[in-house]
């Protein structure tokens, strides 16, 4: 903006250092945005991957190998990072944000990507006098969770998690991986209800069961005593730890008492903009788009490029994600498109569950509108690819895609258009572009999300390699 006949750098001021604000403030930087840009974190460590949290948890990765940025290259890039501090209040006539320190930021523009908070069940016995979790009940979705739930499992032998969906599939598993005893409680009648119907549902149930963790569905998590966990069906589980892992609803309180429009999270436009102030925004976990939230790291990076486009003058809209949810669990391998129980359409289904497979492709008019596949993800690159291009099929081909005439054809041969990095929505010509691994995560971000790209991502790199084609890309 123009100031006495000077420019002046707006001020954009950032609630919330995730993966959805990470995303926003790398393509700031990337596009040499005219703003000083502050990032309020109210976690005391840098930004970090938390889909991969189960990942460090059962010790297939390490800590570190999560952290998105290190504080300095905030300072490299003139971005200021106030990490351990809270934001407690926004006033927004005298555009302002007040911290927990008792100091603030004022802003020109502001962005809030507060993520999601962890729904607490309605279980008799989980919190303590003072209304905080008992030390054997443990949440599961920010850093210092992990911690405590690692140190916690480090001596635990039976644990019981609250939750079968994603995250509570993913942490059950991550706990058995290390040596726990698990069991899993889930109040629907059946395992990831959101996603899967009952046939695919059952075969995961089967392969949970498989690998040592016993399942109990339809059956609520009634109370915690010092015996275990009493479920109102009449069982009691004997448990030295509880994961609660029912769910979360957005962070948007602070966006409510600032007085804007909220109804589960922060309403926004087509431009990402809260509905009643043109100067603030939401991405991510606490914005609500067209009436939904999505939940999922891809349509939040995709809103966090979309308003880096808006800031800086683009004419730039976001129209809504096309999901694709992965289940990231040591032995399970689930990947949905879409709503696959909720669409209408031609269902083809496929399924062996001696073998542990399952694989179901919604069609409507003659496009793949929704799917699910279980167990066997050798094809999810090619029907990904049709998915998200809409492609017009023939008759035949949506039972070709999910029986596979032959074997699935190796990723090295995936066109160049083909999406290879479904969170980041990289490319296959992208990545064979880069000299190694450590670029393509540099320059495409592919990996950085939930992170069952990185087999694919290493073999397109070597072919890249071998066929001349990072030459090329230095010639052009």
């Amino acid at each position: 903006m123009t100031v006495r006949g000077r420019t002046v750098r707006e001020r954009l001021v950032v609630v919330g250092n995730g993966m959805a604000a990470t995303r926003l403030v790398e393509d700031l930087v990337r596009r040499e945005a005219p703003y000083d840009i502050t990032v309020i974190g109210d976690e005391p460590h840098p930004a970090y991957n938390r889909i991969l949290l189960s990942a460090v948890l059962e010790e297939a990765h390490r800590p570190e190998d999560i952290w998105l940025h290190e504080p300095r290259w905030y300072d490299d890039h003139g971005v200021r990072l106030l990490l351990g501090q809270r934001a407690v209040r926004v006033d927004r006539e005298r555009r302002r944000v007040g911290l927990s320190d008792g100091g603030g930021c004022e802003y020109d523009r502001l962005v809030f990507a507060t993520g999601a908070r962890p729904v607490l069940p309605p279980i008799r016995g989980i919190v303590d006098e003072f209304g905080g979790l008992r030390p054997d009940v443990h949440a599961f979705r920010s850093y210092a969770d992990y911690g405590r739930l690692r140190e916690a499992a480090s001596t635990a032998r039976r644990a019981v998690v609250v939750g079968g969906g994603l995250l509570g599939l993913q942490v059950g598993r991550a706990l058995s991986v290390v040596g726990v005893d698990t069991e899993i409680v889930e109040v629907g009648p059946m395992l990831m209800a959101r996603q899967l119907g009952g046939s695919a549902a059952r075969v995961l149930e089967r392969q949970v069961r498989r690998l040592g963790t016993e399942v109990y569905t339809g059956a609520r998590a009634a109370r915690l005593t010092a015996d275990g966990m009493l479920l109102d069906n009449g069982y009691a589980l004997t448990t030295d730890l509880v994961v609660l892992a029912c769910g979360s609803r957005p962070a948007s309180r602070l966006a409510e008492r600032a007085g804007l429009f909220v109804r589960r999270g922060v309403v926004v436009d087509d431009r990402l903009t809260s509905i009643i102030d043109d100067r603030v925004h939401a991405i991510g976990d606490c914005a609500e788009h067209r009436a939904r939230i999505h939940g999922f790291v891809g349509p939040a990076w995709e809103q966090a490029t979309t308003l880096a486009r808006v800031l800086c003058g683009e004419d730039a809209g976001y129209s809504g994600s096309r999901i694709v949810a992965r289940l990231r669990a040591n032995g399970l391998d689930v990947a949905v498109l879409g709503e696959p129980e909720t669409t209408d359409g031609e269902v083809v289904e496929v399924a062996n569950p001696l073998a542990g497979t399952y694989r179901k492709l919604v069609v409507k008019d003659g496009v793949v509108a929704a799917g699910v596949l279980l167990g066997d993800l050798s094809r999810i690159g090619v029907i990904t690819q049709h998915y998200d291009r809409q492609t017009a099929l023939g008759a035949a081909e949506p039972g070709g895609l999910l029986l596979g005439d032959s074997a699935a054809a190796p990723v090295t041969e995936l066109p160049d258009d083909a999406q290879v990095c479904v969170c980041a929505g990289v490319s296959a010509g992208r990545i064979r572009r880069c000299r190694d691994v450590s670029e393509a995560v540099a320059t495409t971000r592919a990996t950085t999300g939930c992170g069952s790209c990185a087999g694919s991502v290493a073999q397109l790199v070597d072919a890249g390699a071998n066929d001349g084609s990072h030459n090329a890309a230095a010639a052009v």
